[in-house]
């Protein structure tokens, strides 16, 4: 088990008369908010390392939204808006201040809306892997750039994400994917007022330059960041992405 595994703990909180799952790590430390992640199309395995790295200096949470990860966990319809709702939901009742948040790829764009709707629950914003430009809001232009991307992607990666999809379901990840297609990040950026970093990986055919660039420019305060590694560059690149998030946070 790699170093900090063994200290994430599951806990389930009740928020709007449902039960939200999610992982926590780390402890709350004197001049650090909570950092709350948001996975991309519910899947939590390839985040979990970075919940590790970034217990180590936070009090960190995973959430399982819209509940992929267990059975009982379904908390939402899998829509970014209802995604969206979630979270805020969630930060409000459990956390109740602002946080560090964090998304990657779908979950990105959930966290986009969360920090415009709701700008008191957000001190900053982390952006990684944001989806999708709009050449990708047709079948023809994700299915290009998923073959591009997969050429990049680490092995290991099924294992840690198609359980979630399988307990999703074929209907509710199209409905999840279909929603994110019709999203507009590039006009929902613009409404954000707290401080953005948007990361890809240099591999990323989900989130190319251009787009992140089009993002970057379009926040208020913006900045970006190009690592190692495709579309999901934080699978097995916990320490690492847990480091980008903390010198944004703390610069």
């Amino acid at each position: 088990m790699p170093d900090g595994l063994q200290h994430v703990r599951l806990r389930w909180d009740e928020v709007a008369g449902r039960k939200v799952r999610s992982l926590q790590a780390g402890l709350q430390h004197d001049g650090h908010v909570d950092v709350v992640l948001v996975p991309g199309l519910g899947a939590l395995g390839y985040l979990v390392d970075t919940l590790a790295g970034c217990g180590a200096w936070a009090r960190a949470h995973l959430l399982d939204v819209p509940g992929f990860g267990h059975r009982a966990s379904r908390v939402c319809p899998a829509e970014i808006g209802a995604v969206a709702d979630a979270v805020s939901g969630w930060v409000k009742e459990v956390v109740g201040g602002p946080v560090v948040l964090v998304g990657h790829s779908t979950g990105a764009q959930a966290a986009l809306h969360v920090a415009a709707a709701q700008p008191e629950l957000v001190r900053s914003l982390v952006l990684l892997g944001p989806t999708f430009p709009p050449e990708q809001r047709a079948a023809k232009g994700l299915f290009r750039a998923y073959v591009r991307n997969s050429r990049h992607e680490p092995p290991g990666l099924w294992p840690a994400t198609v359980p979630d999809y399988l307990r999703g379901g074929p209907k509710a990840l199209c409905r999840f994917v279909r929603s994110a297609q019709q999203d507009e990040p590039e006009r929902v950026i613009t409404e954000v007022s707290c401080p953005v970093l948007l990361a890809r990986g240099e591999h990323d055919a989900f989130a190319p330059q251009p787009w992140v660039d089009r993002l970057t420019a379009a926040a208020p305060d913006g900045r970006s960041k190009v690592v190692a590694g495709a579309h999901t560059f934080p699978f097995r690149r916990g320490g690492m992405t847990a480091q980008l998030i903390a010198g944004f946070t703390s610069g």
